[in-house]
């Protein structure tokens, strides 16, 4: 399928030309994925028993519930109807009677991707009065972080304030989620649903499941572990390979994988010295010891909010006491920078603390996801992993991230580790084969488009591919030279761009590239090509976004407003999207 072709003759303007050329470019390309949006057209609409069921998520844990929710729904006689939340408008919504929305937050306190330009339009003052939704939200997060659920908590009172009504009232999940999840769900969609009237829902199928899972991981063999950043790197990168034997565990090319830590030997050990105990004392309520608890079972490097709230009174510090005392949330990360739960017990080496007490204070361990960095066409039976270690001294002692240095240094080829799939379905290679691909990944955030190459190389996609990568020094940082030179030298890799920030004494970072070459960027989009980013959230892929917008502005001859909807037809079109940390 060619691209959308404007005549040189055509009576446009060059704003009108520009804006038309992207429009275009973003039909063609839609119509070439199949068309939709994810919601059901008219005519299923007005079937009996309606519910639709609405997600916005940055890895995927919303949009598992809501397809949870949508088998659910179809079991108490309702047609369910799955959507994400960009792919609805206020006058869709204003026409729904059931709505469960499940959402999680990102960052702090941000609506994720995908719910973006659904929170716009729902918060503006133009948004219209919903007086016949009756509507339920399940807010995901991490109670972690000080803005807890807050994009659930946004939605659920916006939705009150233009006159819906609750089907139930709002429950805030923390990381452990499944089962408050599955309750409320049971809780909240209501059983008058009419049998066989789902038979005609447009239900999201649901893959079929291997049976692994974060309670359940695969026991994976490490078959490759080995250092990409050259010797003089200030960075460890560790190409990771995981075997995936008889477990039946499936991936694409822009999944995630879950992998369970373990926290280090070192740490425990250190907060058992802490508190005067051995590995084998025992913990009330729980089934292992003290030590198998702290290495496997809880977060015992960043320390929870409730550690924070128990210890300040006692700790007896003045600083520690003052930035808790006065709400100032930037000075208590100041505070908190380079610490972990050992440096918080030191404030004050004279305290005596309860073993079980300080157990009460902790949150679980989590699995961390990163970005999968291989195709499965091109490494049948194994998923490969890009990890940055993280090390650092503070105090005269070591500090470690507890995922990026167990693998680093406790996994070696023939070692095991515990994994799981964690799908990522809006981060994918186009559909269609003939289209551009734009990706931006510096460092590790090059991880899903080593995953992209190679999987446009075994479809034999004849569509341009653009890589735009960057670190600190070429010498010691261009990880994966060897495989990304071979790429560009067979033309798979149609252009590449390289920003070393150290090698010259002005900064050079991939944005300034997308700059330098911004009439080549734009013409690419034009042509319905998609734009990738991953990495750095707080500062790369801001930057990189707000150069997006600055190319676009100047390139298109559009105003700043006019360059904002072009990146917001972008999204809805899944044209720009990001796998960000």
């Amino acid at each position: 399928m060619n691209a959308p072709y404007i005549p040189e003759d055509a009576p446009f303007s060059g704003e009108q030309r520009s804006w038309l050329g992207g429009f275009l470019a973003g039909l063609h390309s839609r119509l070439a994925m199949g068309g939709g949006v994810g919601v059901a057209p008219a005519e299923e609409q007005v079937k009996a028993k309606p519910l639709n069921i609405l997600f916005g998520t940055q890895t995927g844990n919303a949009e598992e519930v809501a397809n949870e929710a949508a088998e659910l729904a179809t079991s108490k006689g309702f047609a369910p109807k799955v959507a994400e939340l960009d792919a609805i408008e206020m006058d869709q919504l204003a026409a729904m009677e059931n709505v469960i929305i499940v959402i999680s937050t990102y960052g702090e306190g941000e609506m994720p991707d995908n719910a973006e330009l659904f929170w716009e339009a729902l918060s503006a003052g133009t948004a219209p009065r919903l007086e016949k939704l009756n509507y339920g939200v399940l807010a995901l997060g991490d109670t972690s972080y000080e803005f807890f659920c807050q994009a659930g908590k946004l939605i659920d009172t916006r939705l009150e304030q233009l006159g819906a009504k609750r089907l139930g009232a709002r429950v805030d999940c923390d990381i452990d989620f499944e089962d408050a999840a599955s309750a409320w769900l049971t809780a909240t969609i209501p059983e008058t649903g009419s049998a066989g009237a789902s038979e005609t829902g447009a239900v999201v199928p649901k893959p079929e499941q291997s049976g692994f899972s974060r309670k359940n991981p695969y026991v994976s063999k490490v078959v490759d572990n080995h250092i990409q950043s050259g010797a003089q790197s200030a960075k460890e990168i560790r190409h990771i390979a995981f075997d995936l034997g008889d477990s039946g565990m499936t991936y694409e090319a822009g999944d995630a994988l879950g992998v369970m830590p373990v926290n280090a030997p070192d740490l425990v050990e250190g907060i058992l010295t802490r508190l005067g105990v051995s590995q084998d004392t025992a913990v009330d309520g729980k089934d292992q010891p003290l030590g198998a608890l702290l290495a496997t079972g809880m977060e015992i490097m960043t320390p929870s909010r409730d550690l924070i709230r128990a210890l300040e009174p006692l700790a007896k510090h003045d600083e520690f006491s003052h930035v808790v005392g006065n709400g100032d949330k930037e000075a208590l990360e100041a505070f908190l920078w380079g610490k972990d739960t050992l440096d918080l017990l030191n404030l004050n080496p004279d305290l005596a603390i309860d073993a079980n007490e300080f157990v009460s204070w902790l949150k679980p361990l989590q699995h961390r996801a990163y970005s999968i960095s291989s195709s499965p066409k091109a490494h049948p039976g194994e998923v490969h992993l890009t990890v940055a270690a993280v090390r650092w001294t503070y105090n005269h002692r070591v500090h470690k991230g507890v995922c990026s240095t167990f693998l680093a240094d406790h996994v070696p080829a023939g070692a095991e580790a515990g994994i799981f799939m964690s799908p990522n379905k809006s981060f994918r290679v186009p559909q269609d084969n003939d289209v551009p691909m734009i990706m931006v990944g510096p460092g590790t955030g090059i991880a899903p488009f080593r995953a992209f190459l190679e999987e446009r190389r075994e479809l034999g996609a004849k569509g341009a591919n653009w890589l735009f990568f960057g670190d600190q020094h070429r010498e010691s940082d261009f990880i994966y030279e060897d495989e990304i030179s071979a790429m560009s030298a067979s033309g798979l890799l149609t252009r590449l761009d390289l920003a070393f920030s150290r090698d010259q004494a002005e900064k050079i970072y991939v944005q300034n590239r997308m700059l330098e070459n911004g009439k080549e960027l734009f013409g690419m989009l034009q042509e319905g090509g998609h734009f990738y980013v991953c990495g750095d959230a707080t500062r790369m892929a801001k930057d990189v976004d707000q150069t997006l917008h600055q190319v676009i502005e100047l390139h298109g001859g559009l105003s700043a407003d006019e360059a904002t909807e072009y990146v917001s037809r972008l999204k809805r079109e899944k044209r720009y999207v990001r796998d960000v940390y």
